[in-house]
């Protein structure tokens, strides 16, 4: 996954925009005004951070070499990946749908209409 790749698959989630609050750098890429992954696009080493379930954030970083605990976030909810080719492209996908839903299903149910979400569904 590149990083343009990485940028398309967070805005095709209804309602995902990208913002930049942490400088012209840094993309958050926000549903609602809340935040599910954060990245240095044009870093040497391109990383995403993702908000996940504690549970499901302990296993990934047992699982996988790649995946680290939230870099300057709260280390129980996030987790960083390292896009190196050591987690497969698919698992990565995954794991941004997994924060984007995270993050929406916290939402009002009225959102959740407005976005067009269905959770599990």
């Amino acid at each position: 996954m590149n990083p343009a790749e990485l940028r398309a698959h967070c805005l095709s989630f209804p309602g995902a925009e990208e913002t930049f609050p942490f400088g012209p750098k840094t993309s958050v890429f926000k549903v609602a005004g809340k935040m599910f992954a954060l990245s240095q696009l044009d870093a040497d080493s391109l990383r995403v951070s993702l908000k996940c379930e504690p549970r499901l954030a302990e296993a990934l970083r047992a699982a996988h070499a790649a995946v680290l605990p939230g870099y300057h976030l709260n280390k129980r909810h996030w987790n960083t990946v390292i896009i190196d080719g050591s987690v497969p492209e698919e698992a990565i996908r995954d794991m941004v749908e997994d924060s984007y839903d995270l993050v929406v299903s916290k939402l009002s149910q009225a959102r959740h209409r407005a976005l067009g979400w269905r959770g599990d569904a």
